[in-house]
């Protein structure tokens, strides 16, 4: 079967509009772009970090057959998310045909992987290398700190045997894809003067410095990669529209007290929005950035 039919098959499994499948369908291919850079066998036992409503977790689930296990964590309130929550998300995936591969787990990453004495239903539980790979994709920007991030990888050190990462990788190959670079930029130049963040743009780490953590963790880079985003990703207009709406430029003048530290963050907005004239379409035009795919041993 053609990954084209396998993302189309994936992708109806997971909550979605009918109406807007070609959404959903982008996400689930783009995944398995992603899939093919990590080589996943059949029967792994994968942890994956920041899994959100389930978009790579049922790629996961497909590659790892019925033999084996995801268990997916992810620290937001069930009712966090749009426009399906996250409870919403992952009760129509575990309803379906993979429901019986994956394990939902609502905690924070480092929680989970700190706990002192794992059940003996835990996949922790017994051995200290329970997974066969942890997966990060398109999460590590919602941690709140570089710091917290380093902690995790450190943890992770101890529980599994690959670490495989995916992140937009602040490079715009194709000229249209610079605005989502400048959108994801100014985003986190607020978002890193706010003590709380619910944003999915908090802490916006290059694969450089991605890669520094990882290795003062304790991993060894295996192997690393760029791919260019598909067309029908539409993550890079999302960005741009939350970087030019009103709401964003209110919060900024409201949650920024210094106004040098405001104007640079409104000077990067104006350059997003400078940087759509060149773009056929406008916002419409805007493709999403390319993406850094690693993996860890």
């Amino acid at each position: 079967m053609s990954t084209q039919l396998d993302a189309a098959c994936i992708a109806r499994l997971s909550l979605h509009d009918p109406a807007h499948f070609s959404i959903q369908h982008s996400q689930t291919l783009h995944r398995l772009v992603l899939l093919q850079h990590w080589n996943i066998p059949t029967g792994a036992k994968v942890l994956e970090l920041g899994c959100g409503q389930g978009d790579c977790t049922t790629v996961l689930a497909t590659a790892v057959g019925e033999q084996g296990r995801v268990v997916a964590v992810d620290p937001a309130d069930l009712d966090y998310g749009a426009p399906y929550t996250l409870g919403q998300a992952q009760g129509h995936i575990s309803e379906g045909s993979l429901g019986d591969r994956i394990t939902w787990v609502q905690q924070p990453p480092l929680d989970y992987l700190s706990l002192p004495t794992p059940s003996p239903s835990s996949p922790l539980a017994g051995k200290t290398k329970a997974f066969d790979a942890a997966v990060l994709a398109h999460s590590l920007w919602y941690f709140a700190s570089p710091s917290l991030i380093l902690s995790t990888l450190s943890a992770l050190k101890q529980h599994s045997k690959r670490l495989l990462l995916a992140e937009w990788s602040l490079v715009a190959t194709h000229s249209s894809a610079q605005p989502h670079v400048l959108a994801a930029l100014t985003q986190a130049a607020l978002e890193c003067r706010k003590p709380i963040s619910d944003s999915n743009v908090r802490t916006v780490l290059g694969p450089k410095r991605l890669t520094e953590l990882a290795l003062a963790a304790g991993w060894q880079l295996q192997s690393e990669t760029r791919v260019q985003s598909g067309e029908g990703l539409l993550d890079g207009q999302w960005e741009v529209s939350a970087c030019l709406s009103s709401s964003f430029k209110k919060e900024v003048k409201e949650a920024v007290s210094d106004e040098r530290e405001r104007a640079m963050i409104l000077a990067s907005r104006d350059a997003c929005e400078a940087s759509l004239a060149g773009i056929a379409g406008g916002r419409t035009g805007v493709r999403a950035m390319d993406v850094w795919v690693a993996s860890f041993v």
